[in-house]
């Protein structure tokens, strides 16, 4: 192949990488330099030229891309060695000048001597070596003006350069989207809770101490009912406050995006179940109900979703599934609930007294309590039926407290039933002479002529519901309201034995 200086233009195709690219586009330093920049053409070369390697054969295939991994190796194919001194011009930098060596007869041009280094083979100099790229060529000598002047530190580089792309967000899934509909329209139905006797402090590491009055509640009726847990202003009703008396402040949530406070004064509580119910006087387009839903009719591994305030972080929306039903919750307030709904969506300090949700919406039950060793969520938590919630929210709001059914006679406790031989069923100990029991004809337990103990009747059924113990009693009445007639069948002596019954309220 003839030599370059003869005259021929050589046309190279070049095939970058990413690397290689970046290199020849940015390795430009020094903006003043790139603007005064020419290069002077030698020997019949015609300057901008863009190379490409000739073939001996006008037959022959189209070179191979040309890779460039070194500055040496540019120069290689664009650079010219002097034939006296064997410097090598490099046609693409930014100043040349005649070889000074006086023992040179071919003098040919080379870089400014702090850009152009001498050594085996010629080199060229880091800030002069750079190249315009023209669709996917390398144009050699090189304008200056197809280089912005890019001067960022020692850094040679654009901010869109080191930036990667960005993909389109896109359209959320089928189920993503059910989540965040279902989330927006129930989120203006849960409110913030705070104890007014308790406040958030503000501890020496600048963090925030939530009190664990701090809690979670819903709108129950357009009316301005809110339903909380009783533990959630345990602190207030400490107290024993009357109805209407002020015990906490709500804060709701407004269409617009902003927080309202409301003080909230107490109507109804119950500590045997852990249910408070406050009012507050709101504006009606702040009030949004929750839809009530069913929890009889809950199975194990359908979905759920929790609304509340962890830690305070308002309105914080958690996924998981129905993990159990009937489980016995041992409430804050030191009581078990029966009935209780296991689930494995996170609950943590704060959520007390929000909603639990199903697919649809529809509130099942009331977060209430979490098994745990460490204070926060451990996947375990448990929430009260929202069947249960429905029975007693309204005795709440019109009296002020639960109407309980129940016997009225004491009944006695496990260990001692055991000791008096009783396996099964619910012993009599003792039957008030004025009560309802004493009228149906229930039989306490006594002593006989000779000092001996005589059992009294045993409750061994209500209706078709057995009765293992006393506690199982308590939840089977629970499913009734005061005034319903029942059937009492009661172990007496050998025989079973039934006898109605008008359940009335229970003074316990």
């Amino acid at each position: 192949m003839p030599p370059v200086s003869q005259g021929m233009v050589v046309q190279v195709p070049v095939s970058l990488s990413g690397h290689t690219l970046s290199a020849l586009s940015l390795l430009i330093s020094v903006p003043s330099l790139i603007a005064s920049a020419r290069c002077r053409s030698r020997d019949g070369l015609s300057l901008g030229t863009t190379f490409m390697p000739s073939s001996s054969s006008s037959s022959s295939a189209s070179p191979n891309p040309t890779m460039f991994k070194s500055r040496r190796r540019f120069l290689k194919l664009f650079g010219n060695a002097c034939t006296t001194c064997g410097a090598r011009s490099c046609l693409g930098a930014e100043f040349q000048r005649v070889c000074e060596d006086p023992q040179c007869s071919s003098p040919s041009t080379e870089c400014e001597e702090n850009s152009f280094r001498k050594g085996e083979g010629g080199g060229i100099g880091r800030r002069t070596f750079g190249a315009g790229l023209t669709a996917g060529t390398v144009a050699a000598p090189f304008a200056a003006a197809e280089f912005a002047a890019r001067a960022l530190g020692d850094m040679p580089v654009t901010i869109e350069q080191v930036t990667p792309p960005i993909a389109p967000s896109g359209n959320l899934y089928p189920a993503e989207e059910r989540t965040v509909d279902l989330f927006e329209r129930n989120t203006y139905s849960v409110v913030n809770i705070f104890d007014v006797t308790l406040r958030p402090q503000v501890n020496m590491t600048g963090s925030v101490e939530v009190p664990e009055g701090n809690g979670s509640g819903f709108i129950w009726d357009a009316e301005g009912h809110i339903v909380t847990n009783y533990h959630v202003i345990g602190s207030s009703l400490a107290r024993n406050p009357s109805p209407g008396k002020l015990v906490a402040r709500v804060t709701l949530l407004g269409a617009d995006g902003y927080q309202k406070n409301f003080e909230a004064t107490l109507v109804g509580a119950d500590r045997t179940k852990d249910l408070a119910v406050l009012k507050v006087n709101a504006p009606i387009e702040l009030l949004r109900p929750v839809n009530l839903g069913q929890s009889s009719r809950l199975r194990v591994g359908q979905r759920c979703l929790a609304i509340g305030n962890p830690f305070g972080f308002d309105h914080t929306l958690t996924v998981g599934v129905v993990s159990g039903l009937n489980r016995d919750i041992q409430s804050q307030t030191g009581v078990v609930i029966g009935g209780g709904i296991q689930t494995d969506a996170a609950i943590n300090p704060g959520n007390s007294g929000g909603p639990l949700l199903d697919s649809g919406g529809n509130i099942i039950g009331i977060n209430t309590a979490i098994f745990t060793r460490t204070g926060t969520s451990a996947g375990v938590g448990f929430a009260i039926p929202i069947d249960t919630v429905a029975k007693l929210v309204p005795q709440l709001i019109v009296y002020g407290k639960v109407m309980r059914p129940g016997l009225n006679v004491q009944l006695a406790p496990e260990p001692v039933a055991r000791q008096l031989n009783v396996r099964s069923g619910a012993l009599v100990l003792s039957v008030p002479g004025t009560s309802a029991a004493a009228k149906a004809g229930l039989k306490p337990t006594r002593r006989g002529l000779a000092g001996n103990i005589v059992l009294g009747d045993v409750i061994v059924a209500v209706g078709e519901s057995l009765i293992i113990n006393s506690a199982e009693l308590a939840k089977v009445l629970d499913g009734y309201q005061v005034g319903d007639q029942v059937v009492l069948k009661v172990q007496r002596d050998d025989s079973l034995v039934e006898l109605p019954f008008t359940l009335e309220e229970s003074v316990r």
